[in-house]
């Protein structure tokens, strides 16, 4: 079960998620209209997966292939903002931009299995983990800008435990997207509760917004 609190005031708010687990005349006879086309569906690398056996919706290729094309976008930004791409200050931001947006949607090139299927352990430990204060940096789908704060993890175990570490882990490749606070509690909590299925397990977000 999900749990997502209104708006809290200053553009500061907190995420949690938890799981659990008369009859009329007949129509006159005519011409039928034209079947309306179902709308197409999203791609798989599209739709944001909850999961943590999600696919990859980009590598490092795509990087470089894409790195020009971003670049270019990032120049009209500039000439549309009133700005002079070519003047010294501003001649290297288009790619500068590209690239740092690239580390900050980072998250698009891994998945939650890359960094847990070695770190699961047998454990006959039935008291509950919390690890608190997980940094975190995203990107608001809706303004493009940063949101940044703090993310709380508790699980309790059913026979298996992950290391640690890895709850960051979770937490940064999930964060490192184009996100909203909200569907980014639940995937954390989804894939913790997919790879342990734990008795339990309780995410708790804490960010503050540079959005307008």
């Amino acid at each position: 079960m999900e749990k997502v609190p209104g708006r809290l005031p200053a553009k500061s708010r907190g995420a949690r998620c938890s799981n659990g687990f008369p009859e009329g005349e007949p129509p006159r006879s005519g011409p039928s209209p034209p079947a309306e086309k179902p709308p197409r569906p999203e791609s798989k690398s599209a739709q944001p997966a909850d999961g943590w056996k999600g696919e990859r919706p980009r590598s490092e290729e795509d990087n470089e292939l894409n790195l020009p094309n971003l670049a270019a976008a990032y120049t009209s930004i500039l000439r549309s903002l009133g700005e002079d791409p070519q003047r010294q200050g501003l001649l290297k931001t288009p790619w500068r931009a590209a690239t740092a947006m690239q580390f900050f949607t980072k998250g698009y090139q891994e998945t939650i299995s890359d960094v847990l299927n070695d770190a699961i352990f047998d454990e006959d430990h039935d008291e509950m983990v919390i690890v608190k204060d997980i940094d975190m940096f995203s990107m608001c789908e809706h303004h493009l800008v940063p949101f940044v704060g703090k993310v709380h993890i508790g699980y309790l175990p059913n026979k298996q435990v992950l290391g640690l570490s890895k709850l960051a882990r979770i937490v940064e490749i999930y964060s490192r997207r184009l996100q909203v606070q909200e569907r980014l509690t639940k995937q954390i909590a989804v894939a913790i509760t997919e790879a342990l299925r734990p008795a339990g397990v309780g995410v708790v977000v804490e960010a503050t917004s540079a959005e307008p």
